[in-house]
């Protein structure tokens, strides 16, 4: 937070020209079952715009997309009556803009018609690009950043598609990670497919699910058809990896090639969410929920837990946050970490309520409460 005081120097005279101050501020985007709330906090106060965008359309997906020169604001929209749509706005929320032909649709031979965009990711190494991902489960790419996409056909015509089951909450591509060493390198996670990665830009994908198990499965260890709820990426070692499984949480030190249970002093190791911190490598979070039938906070108690040594031990972070009995779950997109430092973190559940920290986690308060169901939550540092 704070001000940027620009000089310029020409030759060797330091001429100082009159002063550019440029705020910042962290907004935050919080999509529900009925809409798009968006804060934003300037130094130490939250402030809320009045009512939500798009009334009454489900939001499942937000991304922040702050690549370029100026900050751009994707959202998938939901109308129960008009259909699913991306709408984009280069004013941080103010105004948005829907494109005249659906961003995001199933061409015809495919027979398939988009249910909704569970995903919307800003490409790490490549400055247009965005990736989103769908339900039915398939990946689309798009080069303008996101006003139109195109589908990825080698994952949606992939050999194992036909075997691909609806998770509880549908058959959603959740899950797109990218790296910024190679644009061709991408990684997906679907309900209930499991994580594919492709090394070729998308010509070819393969499971990756080794070590990740499927105990509702005859075979509790296939090579697909896991229900993976969420992967996060860490912020110092591109190669490792955090999964939030249906049952289990998991850590792959090999960009997915293989997976090893770190659950081990968690209160449960189901729940739908995982984040990593933006800067600190090896510390990852969770929101343990207490079972797949049950499906409440584990022991009723709101914490997050965190990991500062890759799941070798885990903590609870409670300071600030609710300490009655709980029942507020946090679904897979509804947890998150900014890139301030320290890092904020921030979750919502399906109680409508939003809870926030700015230190990395350490203490809470709690931001928003009776909205309507949380489905994602997004934050940037924004000029």
């Amino acid at each position: 937070m704070g001000t940027c005081r620009v000089r310029r120097r020409c030759g060797t005279v330091d001429n100082e020209v009159p002063e550019v101050v440029v705020m910042t501020e962290v907004l935050l985007a919080v999509g529900t079952r009925k809409g798009l709330f968006i804060g934003r906090r300037r130094g130490g106060a939250w402030e809320f715009d009045d009512g939500p965008r798009f009334n009454a359309q489900a939001v499942y997906a937000v991304a922040i997309d702050t690549r370029g020169a100026v900050p751009r604001l994707l959202a998938g929209g939901d109308s129960s009556h008009w259909g699913p749509s991306v709408f984009h706005s280069d004013d941080l929320g103010r105004t948005w803009t829907e494109p005249v032909q659906p961003a995001v649709r199933f061409p015809k031979d495919t027979g398939a018609s988009l249910e909704r965009v569970w995903q919307l990711h800003p490409a790490a190494a490549e400055p247009d690009v965005v990736y989103a991902g769908t339900e039915p489960a398939a990946l689309y790419r798009s080069e303008d950043r996101g006003e139109s996409f195109a589908l990825v056909r080698p994952l949606w015509e992939h050999p194992t598609r036909s075997r691909w089951v609806p998770g509880g909450g549908g058959e959603g591509l959740h899950t797109v990670l990218t790296d910024a060493r190679d644009p061709r390198a991408v990684t997906v996670a679907v309900s209930t497919a499991g994580v594919f990665r492709t090394a070729d830009g998308g010509e070819s994908w393969a499971p990756s699910n080794s070590g990740v198990s499927a105990v509702f499965l005859p075979d509790p260890d296939p090579e697909f058809g896991q229900c993976v709820h969420k992967v996060a990426r860490d912020a110092d070692d591109p190669d490792r990896l955090y999964l939030q499984n249906h049952w289990g949480v998991y850590r792959s030190d090999d960009a997915g090639a293989h997976w090893t249970d770190i659950g081990a002093g968690l209160p449960s190791t189901f729940g739908f969410a995982v984040a990593a911190h933006p800067h600190r490598g090896g510390t990852a979070y969770v929101f343990p929920i207490n079972a797949d039938s049950d499906r409440v906070p584990a022991d009723h108690r709101c914490r997050v837990f965190r990991t500062p040594d890759a799941g070798k031990s885990w903590e609870p972070l409670s300071r600030g946050l609710p300490q009655d009995d709980h029942y507020g779950t946090v679904l897979r997109d509804a947890l998150c970490t900014d890139d301030a430092d320290p890092a904020g973190v921030y979750f919502g559940n399906r109680n409508g309520e939003v809870f926030a920290s700015a230190d990395d986690g350490d203490t809470w308060e709690q931001l928003a409460s009776h909205l309507p169901d949380v489905l994602c939550v997004r934050a940037a540092v924004v000029a």
